[in-house]
């Protein structure tokens, strides 16, 4: 080969080595303007390159011909070779700290499903509660029972204190009258009751002043959920008035009358059927009384006592209507067999009723009766006393301020009087109380009565009406005031009356 052929080749080669390193310190200038981002593997990543080994000088072939490469080798470069700073911890940003690749991983697919949650339920809305009467008596608190006693003294006047007919001789009075309630807070079984007594003194007529009392207390026991057991007891002190049928004598004062009596039952459920089973003790008891001329009149012949046994099955046609069928039997016997005008008085009666409890809406509640009962006696001289009888108890209540209550009775009952058998009494009684502030009351009171005599054409008829108000000072004190109009239309000459109540007092209650 010539010499300018071998210089023309080694001159090629040169310039090729030399426009290869112009590329590459282009391309690492361009990267260095970009961010200094590293374009070839470090070298603490990377594995180590052996050094290129030297040419021998004694080659005739310049170094640049020989490895163009090496014309950069050996000069400074910005790629570093150190390791980085924190090159051994992965890559935060400030941002980001805390946050892990394995977050930010799609969600693994789901092989099972579980069934979705629930929707929580409801919350249940708060049961409203009756709003307190804060003249309400609190009561006293003894273990699981509280009791209420009140004390009433109050004042007035009568303008008939015997109920005689004719002229009569006012007077003015006081009444004494105590009170006790009774209710139980067990979980299971149940005790309440309630005992009233009363004292009423005439200044002027000391022979009118009378005592009168009045109570009940029940227990109830739950044997188990469908079967409860009933025990009752009763008590009334009352007095007669001299002008009185069965009182054939003039009398001075008012003799007294005792009623007492107890009842022991069982009830059971079986779904919406219910069985009462009830068996009940009564005895009466008449104080002699005391003639004008002085002597005394016995009245022994009409004491008696009184046995009856009942039974009731009532069906649960919805929540709010109970009809029930009833039937009785009972047996009065009187101490004395024979009475003071020679008739023997014991016997024994049987009824049946049907009726129902109800309670239409919470304005509305009650219970209604109706039936018939047959009584035989002893003596063949009297014959059967038979007729209808009943109970009625309404309680309505149209405005929460208003309240209506009805009642009604008609029953069989016993006489002395000389060729009857008995009497047929009938009574009702009207009550609409009012108020007018929360601490006042108007209550209204009206009542009609009327009482047969069987073979006698004797017929009483005995009407009332009054008012009364209360006036709530605190929890404890109440005023109390009233008027009563009374009046006795009679068939027998010499019975008729009429009488006006006024009275005013002071009552406190715990």
């Amino acid at each position: 080969m010539s010499r300018r052929a071998t210089i023309l080749l080694l001159s090629g080669t040169a310039l090729a080595g030399l426009a290869a390193a112009l590329v590459v310190a282009t391309e690492a200038r361009a990267q260095q303007a970009r961010g200094a981002l590293r374009g070839t593997t470090p070298a603490y990543v990377a594995q180590p390159q052996p050094d290129p080994v030297p040419a021998e000088p004694t080659s005739p072939i310049p170094e640049a011909a020989r490895d163009p490469a090496a014309l950069i080798q050996n000069q400074g470069s910005v790629i570093s070779r150190r390791p980085p700073p924190r090159a051994s911890r992965p890559v935060q940003s400030p941002a980001l700290r805390g946050v892990t690749q394995r977050q930010f991983r799609p969600p693994q697919p789901d092989i099972a499903k579980l069934p979705p949650a629930p929707e929580p339920a409801p919350v249940p809305r708060r049961k409203t509660v009756a709003e307190e009467d804060p003249y309400a008596p609190l009561g006293l608190r003894l273990g699981a029972v509280t009791l209420k006693p009140a004390l009433t003294a109050s004042g007035g006047y009568d303008t008939n204190p015997q109920r005689s007919s004719g002229a009569t001789k006012g007077s003015y009075f006081g009444r004494y009258e105590g009170e006790l309630s009774v209710q139980s807070d067990w979980n299971v079984h149940e005790l309440k009751g309630k005992l009233r007594g009363g004292y009423t003194e005439y200044f002027k007529q000391r022979d009118a002043s009378r005592p009168d009392a009045e109570g009940g207390l029940d227990l109830r026991l739950d044997a188990s959920r469908d079967t409860r057991i009933l025990l009752e007891s009763r008590l009334k002190l009352d007095t007669q008035r001299p002008g009185s049928p069965d009182l054939n004598a003039s009398v001075t004062g008012r003799p007294l009358t005792y009623a007492y009596g107890g009842s022991a039952g069982i009830t059971h459920d079986v779904n919406r059927l219910q069985f009462n089973l009830r068996g009940s003790v009564d005895r009466f008891d008449y104080e002699d009384a005391k003639l004008t001329s002085g002597a005394t009149l016995s009245q022994r012949d009409r004491n008696q006592t009184q046995y009856e046994l009942r039974l009731r099955a009532a069906y649960e046609l919805t929540p709010g209507i109970k009809p029930f069928v009833q039937g009785e039997v009972d047996t009065r016997q009187f101490d004395q067999k024979v009475d003071s005008n020679g008739y023997e008085r014991s016997s024994n009666g049987i009824g049946a009723s049907v009726g129902s409890t109800f309670e239409i809406s919470r304005q509305l509640t009650g219970e209604i009766s109706a039936g018939y009962q047959d009584r035989k006696y002893e003596d063949a001289r009297l014959k059967n006393l038979r007729g209808p009888v009943g109970d009625v108890a309404i309680l309505w209540t149209p405005t929460p301020l208003t309240t209506v209550t009805l009642r009604g009775t008609a029953e069989l009952g016993d006489t002395t009087i000389a060729g009857s058998s008995g009497t047929t009494a009938r009574r009702v009684n009207l009550e609409i109380a009012h108020a007018l502030r929360r601490n006042l009351t108007v209550t209204g009171v009206a009542g009609f009565g009327r009482t047969e005599y069987d073979g006698q054409g004797l017929r009483e008829d005995f009407s009332t009406l009054g008012v009364r108000i209360e006036y709530k000072l605190t929890r404890t004190f109440a005023i109390r005031a009233g008027f009563t109009h009374e009046r006795l239309n009679s068939t027998a000459p010499g019975s008729d009356y009429t009488a006006n109540v006024s009275q005013v007092g002071l009552r406190v209650q715990f």
